[in-house]
């Protein structure tokens, strides 16, 4: 059994000094733990948790974007950022007012013994729309590419901050938000695409409906009351389906505006 999680932490070093990574880890005792949001470079936060490896993916950027992926097994191999032939053929450059988004430490994939492992911390769009064009047309069709590509080698675990709530079920208020930020047509879009190339999203294996959510806003007691948004997942290619023995949210983790979510796989 490996056991994966998923936390945006959104600024290490502030979970760190929160005094919330270190129990967490001791608590639910990951095998893997990939992170989003990281906000730093290893010369910057001291994360050194005992028996884990720590991988790097830092924006060039200061302080934005990032991920990591903390493990106790040793991956085969790692690679950072999409390839270049993807990054032309589907012209993710990025080029926006916010810069470059293949410079912003946003996937990581890492190959074990039985399947690719993928962390990612998909692009944001903005509360104005601005970085939805560079997303739909360009980034998620580049990502879904990429996991098609590894998944020719081995079966594919995608997990991290996709940045869009699939579904009515995945938002405790749908109608006032349907067109907004994280839940346009074009970023579900984006979500039906994987599902359709055979990636299943995990979670729904185990629970229906809504009220299972992995990120809340800071305003208005949001988490408290539980008026959250479920952007955080964890997919497997097909094959992986039968292995799948469990599922989870961990809203009771504290020290980011999001909760780590979870896989168990029998591989």
């Amino acid at each position: 059994m490996v056991k994966i999680y998923s936390w945006n932490v959104n600024g290490i070093r502030a979970v760190v000094k929160k005094n919330a990574l270190q129990p967490f880890l001791d608590a639910e005792q990951p095998d893997i733990l990939c992170l989003q949001e990281v906000k730093a470079r290893k010369e910057q936060a001291e994360l050194a948790p005992d028996g884990y490896r720590v991988i790097w993916f830092a924006a060039e950027k200061p302080g934005y974007s990032g991920t990591a992926i903390l493990t106790k097994l040793e991956p085969l191999q790692v690679v950072n950022g999409f390839p270049e032939d993807l990054i032309s053929q589907y012209k993710v450059q990025g080029e926006d007012t916010y810069g470059d988004a293949n410079k912003e430490g946003r996937v990581i994939a890492a190959e074990f013994d039985g399947f690719w492992l993928v962390n990612v911390y998909t692009v944001n769009v903005k509360d104005d729309l601005s970085r939805l064009k560079v997303r739909h047309e360009h980034w998620d069709p580049a990502f879904l590419a990429y996991c098609k590509r590894l998944e020719e080698s081995k079966p594919v675990v995608l997990c991290g901050d996709l940045n869009v709530a699939h579904t009515e079920d995945d938002l405790a208020n749908p109608k006032p938000n349907r067109g907004k930020r994280g839940f346009t047509d074009e970023e579900r879009a984006g979500f039906d695409a994987l599902e359709q190339a055979g990636f299943i999203d995990t979670f729904r294996l185990f629970k229906q409906g809504n009220g299972y959510y992995s990120w809340w806003s800071h305003f208005a007691n949001a988490r408290a009351r539980n008026v959250g948004w479920r952007i955080d997942y964890f997919l497997v290619s097909e094959s992986l389906k039968t292995k799948v023995r469990n599922a989870d949210i961990h809203p009771k983790v504290t020290g980011s505006d999001h909760c780590p979510v979870s896989v168990t796989l029998d591989v």
